[in-house]
């Protein structure tokens, strides 16, 4: 077991252990299943899963299942295959609805002590009564029936004799309470609709505010931590707990949620783009979905550290998305194989070099990791270069190809430009260049040095291949900010050039790459093999991250 850094969360629980108000350590991961995970939620699996790892304890993946409106047994198992990619297992594995039984009857002991109430209200009625942060809310007039008529009418709710909306079951409390929350708030709604765990049984189901403690009580958790905005709902978590005479005590824990620069973390925000066709689904590598970020390349272990080395807070705070980059590089650069692709190819034809020959040149698979060996890379008179390697007429200090000037292929000689040669209309379709043999690599020729080194795929070898090249989706981060505010120009927001799809070449020995392998391609990037698109005769490569970054930590 490796011990994790210290945060105020642990402090806290360190000292309810060695105080013995608990003798244990029981967290629990409880998404909502209408939805695919992003990497906010990551933070939550990882600050969820280490407290209880770092005690001895356990942790529990529930599902707060309690809007069938909005829940699908696809977000489900994408849930389950989310959190076992991050590298966890759960200890429990629950549904809210596995308690509505239990929850019914808590309900009923509510309305038995005159603590909750069925309504007539409609949802602005009571929105309206509720008052507002300076003024009291205004009593329901059907506050006060009879604890008998409130157990007749909730039995009739049950039994689905009233319409969506036509009555709820709401807590009575105060509603004069400076904490709106506490504004006798609904306990039930009807909705008449089919379940995706127990199917057409209810058609009454429990709010979030009154089903999560419960949950958590049931389950004997020990410390339920949650986002910096249900702090206001934490003495509302404590009321159901006592009033409903639950026998375990949870503690509820506020931590600041993470926003990340340039990413939406709204789910319904993150529908929109998928329903409306901004991307190509919830595991579009552009996506911040943990299932778009293990598409794009991104890999668990960058993640896990990515979400420790943020801390945990009390405050919100937004993190620049290209801290997450560079745990990916750490990661990366000492585990995959370094290889050359061509994304925007340029054909060289080498004239002095034998029209038939072919050799194998040796290269080092990664230099920053000898153990992985070296890989062999056949040389012809015919290769691709990037386009951007060559220019007819450059600048000064551009040291790659032009006319006259000499460079080094990488892995192989230097080759110097002799001839460009052009198409009818003046484009550019290929260079003719002299090769000098004695200038092989690894040969120790020191008979001169040239400025610029460029990569390069053997032409009659190279493997046809797709790159898709990512920006930011979207333009700024002010959606992490006031979400209201900029409702109306969310979509104004996305990046028309978020995705650029490019063909080219790759080396020979990638044609047999499986999907989820990764690459760095020199001087391009990390790239991952991508598993939508990618076929047996078409590879598709998705960029995970650049090779460098401005980001400093």
């Amino acid at each position: 077991m490796v011990e994790h850094t210290s945060n105020f969360i642990k402090n806290i629980i360190k000292e309810d252990l060695e105080s013995g108000k608990r003798d244990k350590v029981v967290t629990r991961f409880p998404p909502e299943p209408n939805g695919y995970l992003h990497i906010g939620h990551a933070k939550s699996i990882v600050l969820n899963f280490d407290l209880a790892d770092d005690f001895h304890g356990k942790t529990n993946l529930r599902f707060d299942d309690t809007n069938p409106l909005k829940e699908d047994t696809e977000f489900v198992e994408s849930i389950k295959e989310d959190v076992k990619w991050l590298g966890y297992d759960w200890d429990g594995l629950f549904f809210a609805s596995d308690y509505f039984d239990t929850m019914y009857e808590k309900a009923v002991l509510l309305i038995n002590k005159n603590l909750a109430y069925v309504d007539d209200l409609s949802a602005d009625e009571i929105r309206e009564y509720r008052g507002t942060l300076t003024e009291p809310g205004k009593e329901s007039p059907f506050r006060n029936r009879s604890v008998e008529e409130n157990l007749e009418l909730f039995t009739r709710m049950r039994n689905g004799e009233f319409g969506n909306g036509e009555k709820v079951l709401r807590a009575k409390i105060d509603m004069s309470s400076p904490n709106i929350n506490l504004r006798d708030p609904v306990m039930y709604r009807i909705a008449h609709a089919t379940h995706h765990n127990t199917g057409d049984k209810w058609c009454i189901y429990p709010m979030y505010s009154f089903a999560h403690p419960l949950e958590d009580a049931i389950e004997g958790v020990t410390h339920s931590i949650c986002t910096i905005e249900f702090e206001d709902q934490r003495p509302l978590y404590n009321w159901f707990i006592e009033k409903c005479e639950m026998e375990s005590q949870p503690q509820q824990i506020e931590f600041g949620r993470l926003n990340v620069t340039n990413t939406v973390m709204s789910k319904r925000k993150l529908k929109q783009l998928v329903d409306e066709g901004f991307v190509d689904g919830w595991d579009d590598p552009r996506m911040p979905t943990i299932s778009g970020l293990r598409r794009r390349g991104y890999t668990p272990e960058a993640i896990r550290t990515f979400c420790r080395e943020l801390g945990v807070a009390k405050t919100t705070g937004t993190v620049d998305s290209r801290m997450l980059d560079h745990f990916v590089r750490e990661d990366l650069k000492l585990k995959v194989p370094r290889t050359m692709g061509i994304i925007k190819p340029l054909k060289v034809v080498i004239t002095n070099y034998p029209e038939d020959q072919v050799e194998m040149l040796d290269a080092e698979i990664n230099p920053e990791n000898p153990e992985m060996g070296t890989r062999q890379i056949p040389f012809s008179r015919e290769i691709y270069i990037e386009q951007d390697d060559f220019m007819e007429d450059p600048p000064k200090k551009y040291f790659r190809l032009f006319p006259g000037n000499e460079v080094r292929l990488k892995h192989a000689y230097f080759i110097k430009c002799e001839d460009v040669i052009k198409d009818s209309d003046g484009n550019i379709i290929e260079i003719h260049c002299t090769y000098d043999p004695e200038t092989k690599s690894g040969t120790g020729f020191t008979g001169r040095k040239v400025k610029g080194t460029i990569h390069w795929v053997d032409a009659k070898h190279a493997v046809p291949a797709e790159f898709r090249l990512y920006e930011p989706l979207i333009l700024d981060d002010v959606v992490n900010e006031d979400e209201e505010a900029v409702e109306k120009t969310f979509l104004d927001l996305v990046n028309p050039q978020s995705l650029e799809i490019l063909q080219g070449f790759v080396e020979p020995n990638m044609k047999e790459v499986k999907v989820q392998d990764k690459f760095q391609f020199f001087r391009h990037g990390y790239f991952n093999v991508d598993p939508k698109h990618t076929t047996s005769d078409h590879l598709v490569f998705n960029l995970i991250v650049s090779l460098k970054s401005s980001f400093k930590l």
